[in-house]
């Protein structure tokens, strides 16, 4: 898959990567970016939408209602639209806040996901989202153990209510799902090339299930 010719590249597949986390040095900036690195390397395209540092607004208004008799996007989420129009995948790169990703997050699902998509288009699978036929991947970070958030219902939580349920009602191609725990300030070297060579490994799954193809992966040298 990585020595495919360069001259496709205008090709291949998109992956929007949406970013985010206040910190603009935080460990979920080096996922988005070894997650890009990675697709790259496939001759895929990706692009990140940094939520804080474009100031996102997460707030949906009266008129972005989908039943408002006048509804239209605003600028901001038209921007954003036009950014997913041409993504094969939409990669979610967030913390876990409290058992769910941030407010920011949400608001944009709510904002730009389902921008004109309503309750009925939902329960109906019906069609018009910029998310229908994509894929999505979420990679999430915690500090705390995995182990504790599957003892706590955290992460089958996120899998039902935001990963399954945003799929099946934008009527996505797939979903996955990643996380990486124990992620803190003083984790070691080792720690970190780990937990991003499983970002490596996901991508490379994604690249492959969008070109039929088996990924091929290599574990890093210590």
């Amino acid at each position: 898959m990585r020595k495919q010719s360069q001259k496709n590249a205008d090709l291949e597949p998109k992956h929007a990567v949406i970013l985010c986390h206040p910190d603009p040095k935080s460990f979920n900036g080096a996922v988005a970016q070894a997650y890009c690195d990675a697709v790259r390397a496939c001759f895929h395209e990706a692009f990140v939408r940094d939520l804080y540092r474009l100031k996102f607004n997460p707030v949906l208004q009266a008129s972005e209602q989908p039943s408002s008799l006048e509804f239209m996007p605003l600028a901001d989420v038209a921007t954003e639209l036009d950014a997913l129009m041409g993504a094969s995948v939409i990669v979610f790169v967030y913390p876990i806040w409290f058992g769910s990703p941030p407010a920011m997050l949400k608001g944009y699902v709510d904002r730009v996901l389902g921008a004109g998509f309503g309750h009925r288009s939902m329960r109906e699978r019906g069609r018009g989202s910029v998310a229908e036929g994509k894929h999505l991947v979420s990679i999430t970070t915690s500090g705390n153990s995995s182990q504790w958030l599957e003892s706590q219902g955290a992460i089958v939580s996120l899998h039902n209510v935001f990963d399954n349920y945003l799929a099946n009602a934008f009527s996505m191609a797939s979903h996955a799902h990643l996380h990486l725990s124990g992620i803190v300030e003083d984790m070691s070297e080792l720690t970190v090339r780990r937990e991003l060579f499983r970002v490596t490994e996901i991508a490379d799954v994604t690249c492959a299930k969008l070109l039929n193809q088996k990924p091929v992966s290599q574990v890093p040298a210590e």
